[in-house]
């Protein structure tokens, strides 16, 4: 069984590598292209609630795109970003100067938190391990969520010859119980996007 740090070791590299090929754009960040992006974004703001002003820590932030998508609604928002990859924390504060970007959350909250696919990549760890991984990741993510949080992660739903081995594709089912039973009697499952992927929202 892989350590933390030996998994989060992993997936830094690999994103490093995606961002440093296609530098800040979707692909950067691992994702087909903006309107996908950007579709998987209006999902998660969904747990904003309408709240006008908030503090917002971004979960595996990269450049910081969301900032640009927030902005392009008109929010009002404090923001943090945190990332495992130093590379992507470099571009994000030459691309968005003026916000905050870490490597580190220690003793610190916010109302929300957004992650966006950063449960997706687990490359060489086996599924039971990753899966300890994610619900140990939303654990702590809970923790420093004062309202909220919401995160996405690819379908077991997923058509067989779309599926990639290096991917996590979990239960929603069973991240929604996970969610249900531990942090909130009010959670959300949105699967109707047309992504292979689930949104979660768990609201406080």
């Amino acid at each position: 069984m892989k350590s933390d740090s030996e998994i989060e070791k992993r997936v830094s590299e690999y994103y490093t590598e995606k961002i440093k090929a296609h530098g800040t754009s979707s692909q950067g960040v691992d994702w087909n292209g903006q309107e996908s992006h950007f579709l998987r974004f209006e999902q998660l703001v969904r747990i904003l609630q309408g709240d006008s002003k908030f503090s917002l820590l971004d979960y595996g932030c990269g450049f910081g795109s969301l900032i640009q998508f927030l902005n392009s609604k008109k929010y009002a928002f404090e923001y943090t970003g945190f990332d495992i990859s130093d590379e992507m924390l470099t571009h994000g504060k030459k691309s968005f100067p003026g916000f905050r970007f870490i490597n580190q959350i220690e003793g610190q909250n916010f109302d929300f938190t957004i992650a966006n696919g950063i449960f997706n990549v687990r490359l060489d760890t086996g599924v039971e391990d990753w899966k300890k991984y994610v619900f140990q990741t939303l654990d702590e993510i809970n923790s420093f969520s004062n309202k909220g949080f919401s995160f996405n992660i690819l379908s077991s739903y997923s058509d067989d010859e779309f599926m990639q081995d290096y991917l996590f594709y979990a239960n929603p089912l069973e991240i929604f119980d996970y969610c249900k039973l531990n942090f909130s009697k009010n959670v959300s499952l949105i699967h109707d996007y047309n992504l292979y992927e689930f949104t979660i929202l768990v609201k406080k």
